[in-house]
């Protein structure tokens, strides 16, 4: 093994099991400081206000202001004093399922480490900005600790597999139910030799993948080199060489479609527009809603009417980037007819989430706030794996995973 294997046990914070239902939350980065606001209303241990701490000072607070980490830390360490937080005393793996509808993920949480991220053996797929990642670094020295868990996938290890189901014959050490109805339920892996097995299975393991969390994972490596190069006696194992994360088997990972809506045609009328398209789309008007089935097909919702664009020719290229859905419709629509080619920074295309459904669709381009929209069929793991392993990045917005981890189930002290 290296000096520290690519993943190993913890001593996680994780919540007493009678206040694990209100500790829970949804991840930081997916609500807005007034969402946040309003749900952890009434909820004086909801991990919001440890991860969104702005939620407990002036309204009109900068969520980037020095005093919102300085609230994190003070709420995480009153948690930590009134007991609804409490550390492991054992440094252990933990069985994490999420079950959304009837879909079901089984994986583990556990120390990831920097060092092989730093080496691309954990592999990435996307860009990070630096202010999110600034956010992140300031938040985890704040707490001296990693809250938000970078979320993972692996190919299946037996050895690891059957460890899992042996353990989640037994009743989980809580079992909560969070936004969209969610389950999480966590297990404690503690015994020596199932560590150990776990340990040495996964470092056997050319590569994994960061499915979502590249900020997170990014933070922490910033994090590590920053402490390293303060600490005369660093050693290269110390806690803060690991970064929290939940890691899940690549085939039990669910991907689902990251949508595209546009405030304007660029000046084109709606057939004008469909002229456009028709040149590289087979352009066909639907009565249902039109969801995409299968790969290059997109749907079209545009002046009250749904339309299916089936792609004529499949573009030849063995660039993995090139052949993805979202960059063939960047490429031929959003660029190549309304010019708009910095999906980052153009305030003319916003992107709506797979959980929203197409109803989400309809109702931005009815309302008049946007011009048209596009469905998208879900970018697959097959893809994602393929694009992390050729060294690129994808294409913002690509992925939408969900069901999402929950805050607060399991941190990483560091």
């Amino acid at each position: 093994m290296s000096v520290i294997p690519l993943f190993r046990p913890f001593k996680a914070v994780r919540p007493a099991p009678q206040f694990a239902a209100e500790v829970v939350a949804p991840p930081y980065d997916v609500l807005d400081t007034k969402e946040a606001r309003e749900k952890a209303r009434g909820k004086p241990y909801s991990f919001l206000h440890i991860s969104k701490a702005e939620i407990d000072l002036p309204e009109n607070t900068d969520p980037y202001d020095a005093s919102v980490y300085a609230k994190s830390a003070e709420n995480y360490a009153a948690m930590l004093a009134a007991g609804v937080l409490k550390q492991d005393t054992k440094a252990c793996y933990y069985v994490y399922r999420a079950v959304m509808g009837d879909h079901t993920q089984t994986g583990l949480a556990v120390a990831a480490s920097v060092a092989e991220y730093d080496k691309n053996r954990i592999r990435r797929h996307e860009f990070t900005r630096p202010d999110k990642e600034d956010d992140r670094v300031r938040q985890i020295d704040a707490l001296n600790a990693q809250t938000g868990p970078a979320l993972l996938a692996y190919r299946q290890i037996p050895e690891v597999n059957a460890i899992i189901k042996k353990t989640t014959v037994n009743p989980p050490a809580y079992e909560v139910t969070g936004d969209n109805d969610i389950r999480h339920a966590l297990w404690v892996i503690d015994d020596d030799n199932d560590i150990d097995a776990i340990t040495r299975a996964f470092d056997k393991q050319e590569v994994v993948y960061i499915a979502d969390g590249h900020h997170r994972s990014a933070a922490a490596s910033r994090v590590a080199k920053k402490r390293a190069e303060h600490n005369p006696e660093h050693k290269g194992t110390e806690a803060y060489n690991s970064f929290l994360a939940v890691a899940f088997p690549i085939d039990e990972m669910k991907i689902l479609d990251y949508n595209r809506v546009v405030r304007d045609l660029k000046g084109l009328t709606p057939d004008a527009f469909l002229n456009e398209l028709s040149r590289d789309f087979t352009v066909e008007k639907t009565d249902a809603p039109a969801k995409p089935r299968r790969k290059n097909t997109f749907g079209l919702y545009l002046d009250g009417r749904w339309y299916q664009l089936t792609l004529k020719k499949t573009p030849e290229t063995a660039d993995p980037v090139k052949a993805l859905d979202v960059s063939i419709l960047s490429d031929l629509v959003l660029g190549g007819i309304l010019d708009i080619t910095d999906l980052r920074k153009d305030k003319r295309i916003d992107f709506v989430g797979g959980m929203r459904g197409l109803s989400e669709l309809e109702k931005r381009v009815d309302s008049g706030e946007c011009a048209a929209a596009f469905a998208l069929y879900p970018t697959q793991m097959a893809e994602l794996t393929a694009v992390a392993d050729s060294g690129q990045v994808m294409p913002p917005k690509s992925t939408w995973f969900e069901p999402k981890l929950a805050d607060g189930l399991v941190s990483n002290p560091i």
